[in-house]
């Protein structure tokens, strides 16, 4: 997961500066740094669904080709 540098005690003074008391300006921080370890980034979701999209792959070319094989069948049933 990805983490987010910032500076806590610069964070808190501003809360602490736009009225909130110390423990709350305290309690914000902490919850911000715990939230980072919720965040993904792009490069995680990419891992994640590497599996799906060669899946998908596949299925495509599946689709592709038995597309191809019924209008080769029709094809020989309506030219005889």
């Amino acid at each position: 997961m990805s983490t987010i540098t910032f500076d806590s005690l610069k964070l808190s003074d501003k809360l602490k500066t736009a009225g909130f008391t110390p423990e709350q300006a305290e309690t914000v921080v902490r919850v911000i740094a715990e939230a980072q370890d919720e965040l993904i980034t792009k490069k995680d979701l990419e891992i994640a669904l590497s599996p799906l999209k060669s899946d998908l792959l596949v299925l495509k070319w599946a689709v592709g080709l038995n597309t191809a094989l019924g209008l080769l069948i029709l094809g020989k049933l309506f030219n005889q």
